[in-house]
């Protein structure tokens, strides 16, 4: 299935039916007065977070959704039949905007929360309203009232707990393979990766968490160059950033120090509170180097970044390392979650 992550639709609520003027016509009641009814409500229109969603495809193509308007009241105080309402699924990380005013309508986060986005509009009042002691044949009734109209803009963030980042070739596809059991693709050339890939890592029964692949990153990004600017706002709600950096790269050319400052700095252009994430250093790739050189290149690269926070050395196609990170990565999340719960209570 397509992975699409943004969608443009247009709703419009149901109007309410209007009510009924109606007067009571029985053998041998006489003046029987009004009896009219109220008219029914128009249907509402509802968005709600599906877990067993992961795109917002299903709103490429059908892009206008309409509910039904209510019923017209009837005589014998009958109300009319109130319309159904309308619901709409997306993948729970789910935002909704209001397009006209910018406004966040919801963000949906959880499975099964439900959102109204368009309220349907109430039904008239039938003649039974304005009988009064001088008014005892009423013809007066009110026309049901509009529902909303509006066009919503909905993006996906996806959910996860830790984000990967690096230029593209750099092992991220090869690191989430090694510690989850998701396979994307892994091949040798650039941008393998062209949508987003979750995988959950599992360090005991109890104690797992999510982790999430980007498309790699080139210098430019945050202004459209290559593919990773569309998908920097999966990382958004990520705890931790890993900045995966290949120690060595086929073209002795590049300079991984270069690249790594590069992907910093499309950060910070890109989004400030993206930039202040927590952000570790993992090197990747130790196994195409000589134990003495792959320390000589991480020991480089570390003091080229002048980096001071915390750094781990991996070799992501062997998994060399990478339990020792999956562990340090869960105590960091625990750690996130507790502080979340303690500020909670």
């Amino acid at each position: 299935m397509k992975f699409i992550d943004e969608a443009r639709i247009e709703i419009h609520a149901g109007d309410g039916g209007r009510g009924s003027a109606s007067m009571r016509r029985e053998k041998y009641i006489a003046k029987g007065g009004p009896d009219g009814g109220d008219g029914g409500s128009g249907g509402s229109i509802y968005v709600v977070a599906d877990k067993d969603l992961n795109t917002l495809v299903d709103y490429r193509f059908t892009r206008i959704f309409r509910a039904k308007d209510g019923g017209q009241g009837r005589g014998a105080g009958c109300t009319g039949r109130g319309a159904d309402d309308v619901t709409l699924r997306v993948p729970v990380g789910t935002v909704i905007k209001d397009l006209a005013t910018e406004q966040l309508i919801a963000d949906l986060t959880h499975d099964g929360q439900i959102a109204e986005v368009a309220k349907g509009g109430h039904g008239g009042l039938g003649n039974l309203h304005f009988k009064s002691s001088t008014n005892r044949a009423p013809r007066q009734f009110t026309p049901g009232g509009e529902g909303e109209t509006k066009e919503l803009y909905f993006e996906l963030k996806v959910l996860a707990d830790v984000g990967l980042l690096g230029m593209p070739n750099a092992g991220k596809s090869t690191f989430i393979r090694a510690v989850s059991a998701a396979r994307p693709k892994v091949a040798d050339y650039p941008f393998t990766t062209l949508h987003p890939n979750l995988g959950v890592v599992r360090v005991s029964d109890n104690r797992s968490f999510v982790i999430a692949d980007v498309p790699g990153l080139i210098e430019g990004a945050a202004e459209g160059a290559g593919l990773g600017h569309q998908f920097l706002k999966h990382l958004q709600r990520t705890h931790l950033l890993l900045h995966l950096v290949d120690i060595a790269p086929f073209d002795p050319a590049t300079d991984p120090v270069k690249e790594a400052k590069a992907i910093i700095n499309e950060l910070k252009k890109y989004d400030a509170a993206l930039f202040d994430k927590p952000r570790w250093l993992v090197l990747n790739k130790t196994d195409l180097l000589e134990p003495a050189e792959a320390e000589k290149r991480v020991k480089a690269i570390i003091k080229g970044l002048k980096w001071k926070g915390p750094h781990f050395t991996i070799s992501a196609m062997k998994s060399d390392g990478c339990k020792e990170l999956t562990f340090a990565i869960m105590d960091h999340i625990d750690a996130v979650r507790a502080a979340a719960a303690t500020d909670a209570a």
